[in-house]
C-alpha cells in the first residue's frame, strides 16, 4: 500500500509538468512570450501564480482587450492570482492611473472598471483631470471628496511610482501586456490574438506550477 500511495502522489505532482511538456512545441520563448531577465519577485503566496495585466484606461486596445479578460477570469486556473496595474506612458494617463488606485482603495473597482472603459470609448467622454474623473465616479455612487482625497494621497503616489518601476523591469513597451509570475511577458501580438494570449498565459501558469511540483518531488 505505501508503494501504491507513493506512486499516486508522484503522478499528481507530475501532472502539471506533463501538461507543460506536452505544450512546449506549441508555445515558444521569444515567439509567443518573452522571458523577463532577471525575474521580478512577486507577493503571490505559495501555490499561487501572479498574473498582472498592465493597462491604461486611456488605451483603446486595453478597452478592446477587456472583454477577453472578463471571460478568462470566469474560468481561470485556480492557482492564478490576477492583478491589475495601470501604467503611465504619457501625462494624460496619470489621472487615469490615480483613478484606478483610488477606486481600488475604496473597493469599487469591480463595479466601475468596465464602466469607465465604456464611458471613454463608447460614450466618448473626456477626462483631463482627476477632478473630472471624481465627478464621474460620483455618478457611480462614490463619494467625490473621499475619492479625490484618496487619489491625491501618499499611498496612491507610492503605487504609481512602484508601477512605473515594475513596468521598466518587466520591459513593457505597450499595452495591454500580461506578466506571469514576474518571469514572462505576453502580448496579443506575440500570442497571435487576445484569445490566444490567455492560452499562452494558462500554459505559463502550468509551467510555473510544474516547476514547483518538480522541485517538491525532488526533495
Amino acid at each position: 500500500m505505501p508503494r501504491i500511495l507513493a506512486s499516486l502522489l508522484a503522478s499528481m505532482l507530475l501532472a502539471p509538468a506533463v501538461l507543460a511538456q506536452n505544450m512546449l512545441e506549441r508555445y515558444n520563448a521569444g515567439q509567443h512570450y518573452f522571458p523577463i531577465d532577471p525575474p521580478v519577485a512577486t507577493s503571490a503566496p505559495a501555490g499561487k501564480v501572479e498574473v498582472v495585466e498592465v493597462f491604461s484606461y486611456g488605451c483603446i486596445h486595453c478597452a478592446e482587450f477587456n472583454p477577453s479578460v472578463d471571460k478568462w477570469k470566469q474560468s481561470k486556473p485556480a492557482a492564478a492570482q490576477f492583478v491589475l496595474m495601470p501604467v503611465v506612458f504619457n501625462p494624460s494617463w496619470e489621472a487615469l492611473a490615480r483613478a484606478y488606485y483610488a477606486a481600488e482603495a475604496l473597493g469599487v473597482v469591480d463595479r466601475t472598471h468596465d464602466l469607465l472603459f465604456k464611458a471613454l470609448f463608447v460614450e466618448k467622454k473626456q477626462f483631463r483631470t482627476i477632478e473630472e474623473l471624481a465627478k464621474w465616479y460620483a455618478t457611480q455612487g462614490v463619494d467625490e471628496a473621499k475619492f479625490l482625497a484618496t487619489a491625491k494621497s501618499f499611498g496612491v503616489n507610492a503605487k504609481i511610482k512602484r508601477a512605473s518601476d515594475l513596468v521598466a523591469r518587466y520591459r513593457v513597451d505597450g499595452t495591454p501586456s500580461v506578466i506571469v509570475a514576474g518571469k514572462y511577458r505576453v502580448t496579443g501580438a506575440s500570442a497571435g490574438s487576445y484569445e490566444d494570449l490567455w492560452q499562452v498565459v494558462n500554459y505559463l501558469i502550468a509551467k510555473e506550477l510544474a516547476t514547483g511540483a518538480a522541485s517538491t518531488a525532488q526533495r
